[in-house]
C-alpha cells in the first residue's frame, strides 16, 4: 500500500528522517564510504516513534491474522508493540533456527497452521521477508502479508511479488524523501 505522505505521515516521516539520517564517514554494508546513513534503529529505540509507527500498522493488518511473526532484529520490538494495541499473539522469527535448546525458527506463539503476518521494520530487497516466509511456510504457517515501518524498494518495483508476499507500509522511501526535502 504505497501513497503520499499527508498531515500525521508526513509528520511521522519528519521525526523518522530527523531520528535516524546521520552525517559524517560511514562504511556501507557493500563496502562503500557514504556521508549519509540511514539508522533505523534510532526510530526503533524512541518509545513514542515506535509506538506511532505500530499504531499506523494496525489498520494494515489483515483480519484474518493469527499470529504477529517479528523478523530479527528489527520487527521484534515493532512486532511486540503491535501485539499489545492489538491483543494478537506474537512469535519471534530468528534468521535461522537455533542449533540448541528447543532448535526453534519462530520463538514465542506456535506457528504451526496459523496465518501469520510478518511484521519488519525496512524493506528495501525483502530478502529476510522472503527466508521468514519460505523458512515458516515449511512449518505449516501461511505467510501471505508483511507489514513494515517503511518499504524503501524502488518505486513500481514489489521485491516479494515472486514470494507470493504483499508488502503494507506505513511509510515509503519517497516520504522520507520528501521530509528531508522539507527539512
Amino acid at each position: 500500500m504505497r501513497g503520499s505522505v499527508r498531515g500525521p505521515r508526513r509528520s511521522l516521516a519528519q521525526r523518522i528522517d530527523s531520528l535516524c539520517r546521520l552525517e559524517g564517514e560511514f562504511v556501507l554494508r557493500s563496502g562503500t564510504v557514504a556521508s549519509e546513513y540511514f539508522d533505523k534503529y534510532l526510530f526503533e529505540s524512541d518509545p513514542h516513534t515506535l509506538r506511532a509507527v505500530a499504531e499506523r500498522m494496525v489498520p494494515l493488518l489483515p483480519p484474518d491474522t493469527d499470529v504477529l511473526g517479528g523478523l530479527e532484529l528489527g520487527g521484534v520490538p515493532i512486532a511486540t508493540i503491535l501485539s499489545s494495541l492489538t491483543s494478537l499473539p506474537v512469535a519471534f522469527v530468528r534468521k535461522e533456527a537455533k542449533t540448541y535448546g528447543t532448535c526453534r525458527l519462530a520463538e514465542g506463539r506456535d506457528v504451526t497452521g496459523a496465518r501469520v503476518t510478518l511484521v519488519e521494520d525496512v524493506i528495501t530487497t525483502g530478502g529476510a521477508v522472503r527466508a521468514a516466509a519460505v523458512a515458516l511456510r515449511a512449518q505449516s504457517a501461511v505467510v501471505s502479508t508483511v507489514l513494515c515501518a517503511i518499504d524503501r524498494s524502488p518505486a513500481g518495483h514489489h521485491p516479494l511479488a515472486d514470494a507470493g508476499v504483499e508488502i503494507r507500509s506505513v511509510l515509503v522511501r519517497a516520504d522520507l524523501d520528501r521530509a528531508r526535502a522539507r527539512a
